[in-house]
């Protein structure tokens, strides 16, 4: 539990420096002994610390000290906790990005952080056949003992985390195995502020079957939709595969696969993603979008964004988790030449 320390106030200050870079809040950390000491300094004075030409910035040290301490506060009434950039506890796969959060705010057990993982991600706007796939492949990895990664939105992400919640309900008796996995739910915001909040009941099961909740944000801070985008590149990061249930074009999901590809991880996508209504929706979604596009409402590119365009670079296609498993065991590249030729001309 955090305290009200002059250590961990001077971390929660230094978090929520959104004008620093992970790198400058290190140099800051190494150079400070306290809080207070934080609050004395200038913006020009952080400039000259971190070797930085000094920039205009909204910068008052004491306000920004004062908020940290009522942020400590909010920690201890919601039972929040948090794991620094440099803790030998902060899980390896995040600490790999060069954009990684220097705290990482959590409720619940975040050692499920470090255990091995698969994020799964995928449209608001499921199909039956999509909702069955996200619940049964969470449900299938948890039993397996991983840790199911996801963003606790409506659509796929509730389906994924009670898919993987209903193995601990499934199991509340003396057979339940610690070994099985739970799930994490990444926030777009701070941890006191459920969103949706129509999911607040899933979180609370979340929570109880010992999963955590997580996010790189303070308590008190709101979702605005940039970090919704944030949000998925810890998605992405936090495990070494991100697989894809469904996603028409321009879903976030595929931001989140684009994160990953760019940190070095795997992308899959579940068959469900190839099948009839998830093909309609994709087509229904496009003509929304250039709609929209012509109105000057949405950019080209969010169109241009298709899962095609992953399948014609290779992306292997999961049929369930057992195949998932079959997938990580073969020799890299054998699926995508054994698949893609039947892969294309589902989209012509």
């Amino acid at each position: 539990m955090p305290d009200n320390s002059q250590d961990t106030v001077l971390l929660i200050a230094l978090a929520q420096m959104g004008f620093l870079t992970l790198r400058e809040k290190i140099i800051l950390l190494k150079n400070l002994d306290s809080a207070d000491a934080l609050a004395l300094l200038s913006i020009k004075d952080i400039f000259g610390l971190i070797g930085r030409i000094s920039r205009p910035a909204v910068w008052d040290g004491a306000a920004a000290v004062k908020a940290a301490r009522q942020t400590v506060h909010s920690m201890r009434l919601y039972d929040i906790s948090y794991i620094l950039y440099t803790d030998l506890t902060y899980p390896a796969l995040l600490r790999e990005i060069p954009d990684a959060p220097f705290l990482l705010f959590f409720r619940g057990c975040g050692d499920i952080l470090c255990r091995r993982s698969v994020s799964v991600v995928g449209t608001r706007s499921l199909t039956a056949e999509g909702r069955k796939a996200a619940f049964d492949f969470a449900h299938d990895a948890a039993s397996d003992g991983c840790t199911v990664v996801s963003g606790l939105a409506f659509g796929t992400d509730t389906e994924v985390h009670k898919g993987a919640v209903a193995v601990f309900l499934g199991q509340m008796s003396d057979s339940f195995s610690e070994q099985c996995g739970r799930t994490a739910a990444v926030l777009p915001g701070g941890i006191d502020e459920v969103v949706p909040r129509s999911n607040i009941r899933l979180a609370r099961s979340i929570l109880e079957s010992g999963g955590c909740l997580c996010s790189e944000y303070a308590p008190g801070t709101a979702a605005a939709s940039w970090r919704f985008v944030q949000r998925n590149r810890i998605i992405a990061a936090l495990s070494p595969v991100t697989v894809v249930i469904q996603a028409p074009p321009g879903s976030g999901a595929l931001l989140t696969a684009d994160f990953a590809l760019e940190y070095g991880r795997d992308v899959v996508f579940h068959a469900a993603a190839l099948c009839e209504t998830a093909k309609c929706l994709s087509v229904q979604v496009r003509r929304q979008l250039e709609v929209k596009i012509a109105l000057g409402e949405k950019k080209r590119a969010k169109l241009e964004n298709t899962i095609e365009k992953y399948l014609d670079d290779g992306a292997p296609i999961i049929e369930d988790y057992a195949d998932y498993i079959r997938y990580l065991s073969e020799l890299p590249g054998e699926r995508n030449c054994k698949i893609k030729d039947r892969q294309l001309p589902l989209f012509e």
